[in-house]
C-alpha cells in the first residue's frame, strides 16, 4: 500500500512559503502522493491552485486533488483545461479526484443547488473525457493542453453511495474514503468491486482513503482545535472524527495496517496543523 500526506491547503493561517517547503519535503521523505481537501467557504486554498504550487518544486510524487467538489466548477470545458495545464506542467503526476461535496454552503456561495448534483458530475466526466481526446471546439481545434497521459489524468470519485460506486465503474479509474474507519472501508471497497464486476470492467479499481494524523507534543489538542473547528457543521459527529485521528507511532502504523488488511492502495494522511515538522514526525512514525 503507498501512503501519501495531504498538503495543509485547508488549514487556517498556512503561508504560501509554508506550502511549498511542505510538498518539497514531503517529497524527500518518499511519500507516494500529495493530497488536497476541497472546500470553498472556509480560509483554504484552491486545490488545482495548491497543487500548481506543489508541481513547480517537486518532480516525482503524485499530486491528488482528494477530492475536489467538480459541480461548483460550471464552466466544464475551463476546468478541463485546468487540470490538463497541471498534468502537462507536473510531467503526469495529476491524479484528478472528484467528489460532489457534503456542504450546502458551498453551494449557495456559488449560487447553485445541490439537486441534481450527481448527474451534473456525470455530464462533467463526459465533457472533460471528450476535450481531453482532442475534440475539436472551434475554428484553432481543440482546447489545449494535450494532458500528459493519454485520455486525460487518472480519475478517482469519491462518495458512499450505491449510485456513487456505479458511477466509478462507469466512469472512472477508482474510488476514495473522505474519512471513516477502516471497517468502513472494508464495507465501502466491496461495494465499488462488486460494482466494477458488474459494470464489465477489466482489472480491478484503485481505492484510496484518507486519514487525519497530528503528531508530538500536542498532537491531541492539534487535532481536536482543527477538526472540531472544520467539521463543526456536523454537530457531534465531528467529535468522533476528532477522535478517530492517528495522534502517535503507535496509531499512525495502526491506521496503515487496518486499512491495508481492508485493500486499500493508497493512504493519505492528511495533516491538522501546517507546522514542517508534521512531515518528519509521520514519516518517522511509519519507519
Amino acid at each position: 500500500m503507498d501512503i501519501g500526506i495531504g498538503l495543509p491547503n485547508a488549514v487556517p493561517g498556512t503561508e504560501g512559503g509554508s506550502l511549498v517547503d511542505w510538498a518539497r519535503q514531503a517529497e524527500q521523505a518518499g511519500f507516494s502522493t500529495l493530497g488536497t481537501i476541497g472546500r470553498l467557504v472556509y480560509p483554504s486554498y484552491e486545490e488545482l491552485i495548491a497543487l500548481t504550487a506543489a508541481a513547480a518544486v517537486t518532480s516525482r510524487i503524485r499530486l491528488t486533488t482528494s477530492v475536489l467538489i467538480a459541480p461548483l466548477y460550471t464552466n466544464t470545458a475551463l476546468l478541463a483545461k485546468q487540470a490538463a495545464s497541471l498534468d502537462r506542467l507536473s510531467g503526469g503526476r495529476l491524479v484528478l479526484g472528484l467528489g460532489l461535496g457534503g456542504r450546502e454552503d458551498d453551494y449557495t456561495a456559488s449560487g447553485l443547488t445541490t439537486e441534481g448534483r450527481g448527474r451534473r458530475l456525470e455530464e462533467q466526466l463526459a465533457e472533460m473525457k471528450r476535450i481531453w481526446s482532442g475534440e475539436e471546439r472551434g475554428s484553432a481545434g481543440a482546447i489545449g493542453p494535450e494532458p500528459a497521459r493519454d485520455g486525460g489524468p487518472e480519475l478517482i470519485l469519491g462518495g458512499a453511495s450505491e449510485a456513487s460506486f456505479r458511477r466509478v465503474a462507469r466512469l472512472a479509474d477508482g474510488w476514495i474514503m473522505g474519512g471513516g474507519s477502516p471497517d468502513m472501508f472494508a464495507q465501502a471497497a466491496a461495494g465499488v468491486d462488486a460494482a466494477w464486476q458488474d459494470a464489465g470492467r477489466p482489472g480491478r479499481p484503485r481505492k484510496l482513503s484518507l486519514a487525519y494524523f497530528a503528531l508530538g507534543s500536542d498532537a491531541r489538542s492539534q487535532a481536536d482545535a482543527y477538526l472540531l473547528h472544520y467539521y463543526a457543521w456536523l454537530g457531534d459527529v465531528a467529535g468522533q472524527i476528532a477522535a478517530g485521528a492517528a495522534v502517535s507511532a503507535e496509531t499512525v502504523r495502526s491506521s496503515i495496517a487496518s486499512f491495508e488488511a481492508g485493500g486499500c492502495d493508497e493512504l493519505i494522511f492528511v495533516p491538522t496543523s501546517s507546522r514542517l515538522d508534521q512531515v518528519e514526525l509521520l514519516a518517522e512514525a511509519m519507519a
